[in-house]
């Protein structure tokens, strides 16, 4: 039984050992096994080569903390620095009270009584004289205790307050853009731990530089002790003289605080660079000396100085010459260097771009029309892509305006494209995508013209002007002069799409006046007509049969700006008709007074050509049917006679120089207009009832 449990009892103990070596392995006991190992340095002595072995350790160990600092983009990336630092401060003070226990108690045995590296130390820098090692290490002392342990402490505390300060504002920016939907979820938990984790690190940073500062007294404090009880030990103990006990006293204490302070120096630098990196992202080197050279006029200046102090009686020349000519070649060199880093970053990421995938248009899109289209033929590109490019465009643009306020609609934006199909110096003018009219120009000649009709005796290419089919003639650019001298009259080609593009454009306004374009000029109307609009529509008439008036009214060329007339002429004629016929006549009579302004020649007279009663009367008999059904039901060879004498009527006024417009009733006048129209779509037909009161006018012949 006895063996039995002792059996048991080897393997409990073997199995605990194990445990341990595999915690020991995976790093899990290796800080505790540390900080027992600095707490045994303060309650046991040390041999002088262990004391070496940790002194070493405890330079490495700054080395590392520093260049961790220098390294790390944020703060919060070394959020165990005040941990680190409250290690290696102890780690420090332990060796300090062995070394002190090794000075005091071996001192009288030589220079070597604290190990090599104090002897060393001591020896290097005090060079002979104790007196010169005590004063670098009283300086060293001094500037780790008032500069930077007093300045990393200042700048951890104000951080530490203002990061506290600014949580909830934080906080409530990270509610906000989660609220807003700018983050998920998951951001948001990013995001506050993050925040937390910045408060909680500067809070402790501003606790862990008391350690630092703890740490400089201690080491005054220690040397003061060590100096004077060293000497109490080795003259009253020892039985050292004076100068004796002096010397060795204070070189080991001097290679002791050297070796103690030196690596707290440079854990008080790092813990400075690090509070001071609150701001600033990337490691040390790259946001000191990217920042200091952000700015090469500063680079510049400076060398200008080092230039001008180098030049002054008594300065040293040749090292401002030297400091002056980097900072020149650095104000020359940094933004070169910065335009290639740029342009290869531009590249790379140019490049890291994974090309756009090839998006399917979608099928709805081929069921968009273009309201009006100018295609060009390839010979006719360069009216776009050169200086009479813009004055093609500038053209189009002022037609639109030009439009705007003579017709009262706005025409919808031009299309131009190029149509390779379309012969070299052809244009095509489209119309809601059905041909209205082609015609072709030469893009370096001018388009000629005689108002008189004569023939045009210049050195080009006949043809006919496209839009009213005049002949014409194309002549080069030198002949210009002359024929403006002639009396001819000379356009470009711009113009001369342009004015074809402006004909069209009004002969076909009425199929241009969709529904949303009528009901958007309702909306657009003044505050003040805003009453009558709300009365008429649509309780009188709908935005349809407004549309409907108002395209029958284009149809004539009949501006319809005078949009409040119009719909005071439709609430009259609504309370007796429902006919968009009716109507419309009744609106003409309402715009009388515009209408006969349109036709009034430059004479101040309206110039008529009467319908006789005989043909009133074979029109009204013709007219069939009731409201919008009536029709005009005339025989075709009747039809046929009124066209003969209708055009031989025109024609014969024409060569006296006339342009009338045709007179009738107010009964037959859509049914007259619905016929000449097919034949003379430009010819005006008026009733009596739009010849203005205070027109003036002049009957010049009757049919």
């Amino acid at each position: 039984m006895t063996d039995q449990t002792n059996k048991w009892g080897l393997h409990d103990g073997l199995g605990a050992l194990r445990q341990l070596w595999d915690a020991v392995r995976h790093g899990e006991m290796l800080l505790a096994l540390a900080i027992v190992g600095v707490l045994v340095i303060l309650i046991l002595p040390m041999p002088t080569w262990l004391l070496d072995v940790g002194l070493t350790f405890s330079f490495t160990f700054s080395i590392l903390i520093l260049m961790t600092v220098l390294s790390i983009r944020k703060p919060l990336e070394f959020t165990s620095f005040p941990t680190i630092l409250l290690i290696s401060t102890l780690l420090r003070l332990a060796l300090n009270l062995a070394s002190t226990r090794l000075i005091l108690g071996n001192g009288h045995k030589g220079e070597s009584a604290a190990g090599s590296v104090i002897e060393a130390f001591g020896g290097f820098v005090m060079g002979g004289n104790f007196i010169i090692g005590v004063t670098v290490f009283f300086i060293l002392v001094l500037v780790n205790f008032m500069v930077i342990t007093k300045g990393s402490g200042r700048i951890a505390e104000v951080a530490a307050r203002f990061t506290l300060d600014a949580m909830p504002g934080k906080q409530m920016a990270i509610d906000a853009d989660l609220s807003s939907g700018l983050i998920d979820e998951s951001e948001a938990r990013r995001r506050r731990k993050e925040l937390e984790d910045e408060s909680q690190f500067f809070g402790a940073m501003d606790g862990a530089s008391k350690f630092v500062r703890g740490d400089a007294v201690a080491g005054i404090a220690i040397t003061f002790i060590n100096v004077i009880i060293g000497m109490v030990v080795g003259i009253g103990q020892k039985g050292m003289t004076f100068l004796d006990a002096g010397q060795t006293y204070t070189l080991l204490t001097v290679g002791d605080g050297l070796v103690s302070q030196i690596p707290a120096l440079v854990v008080s630098v790092a813990a400075g660079i690090l509070v001071s990196k609150s701001g600033v992202t990337g490691s040390a080197e790259k946001a000191v000396f990217g920042q200091l050279s952000h700015y090469p006029m500063a680079l510049g200046i400076t060398s200008g100085l080092l230039v001008a102090l180098a030049l002054l009686p008594g300065l040293p020349m040749p090292p401002f010459l030297l400091l002056a000519s980097a900072a020149g070649f650095a104000a020359w060199y940094v933004p070169r260097m910065r335009a290639k880093e740029e342009e290869r970053i531009a590249r790379e990421e140019l490049e890291s771009v994974p090309p756009a995938p090839v998006v399917e248009e979608p099928i709805s899109s081929a069921l968009a029309i273009d309201l009006v289209r100018l295609e060009l033929g390839y010979g006719l590109l360069s009216l776009i892509n050169t200086e009479a490019g813009h004055r093609l465009t500038d053209q189009i643009k002022g037609l639109r305006r030009q439009l705007a306020s003579e017709i009262g609609i706005i025409l919808p934006a031009v299309r131009i494209q190029d149509n390779l199909q379309l012969p070299p110096n052809t244009y095509v003018i489209r119309v809601k995508e059905i041909e209205a009219g082609r015609g072709d120009v030469r893009p370096n000649m001018l388009l000629c013209m005689d108002p008189r009709g004569e023939t045009i005796t210049l050195p080009g290419e006949a043809t006919k002007e496209p839009t009213f089919g005049l002949p014409a003639k194309w002549i080069e650019h030198a002949y210009r002069e002359e024929a403006l001298f002639k009396g001819l009259t000379v356009v470009d080609p711009p113009t001369v799409l342009t004015t074809h593009l402006t004909e069209l454009v009004k002969d076909n306004m009425a199929d241009l006046l969709s529904y949303s374009e009528a009901q958007k000029l309702l909306d657009e109307m003044p505050k003040e007509h805003q009453k009558l609009v709300a009365d008429v529509v649509p309780s009188q008439i709908n935005v349809g049969g407004l549309q409907r008036v108002l395209q029958n009214l284009l149809a004539e060329r009949i501006s319809i700006r005078d949009l409040a007339t119009i719909l005071e002429g439709v609430a009259e004629a609504s309370a007796y008709t429902r006919s968009m016929t009716q109507i419309t006549e009744h609106v003409r009579a309402r715009l009388a007074r515009q209408i006969s302004d349109a036709n009034t020649n430059e004479m101040g007279y309206i110039p008529l050509l009467t319908l006789s009663p005989e043909w009133e009367q074979a029109f009204a008999e013709s007219i069939v049917g009731e409201g919008d059904e009536r029709q005009l039901s005339m025989a075709p060879s009747r039809l046929q006679q009124f066209i003969t004498v209708v055009r031989q009527n025109f024609d014969r006024l024409a060569m006296q120089g006339e342009a009338p417009v045709l007179l009738t009733s107010p009964a037959v006048r859509p049914f007259v207009r619905s016929i000449v129209e097919r034949f003379r779509p430009a010819t005006v037909v008026m009733s009596q009832n739009e010849i203005h009161a205070k027109a003036k006018i002049k009957t010049v012949g009757q049919i």
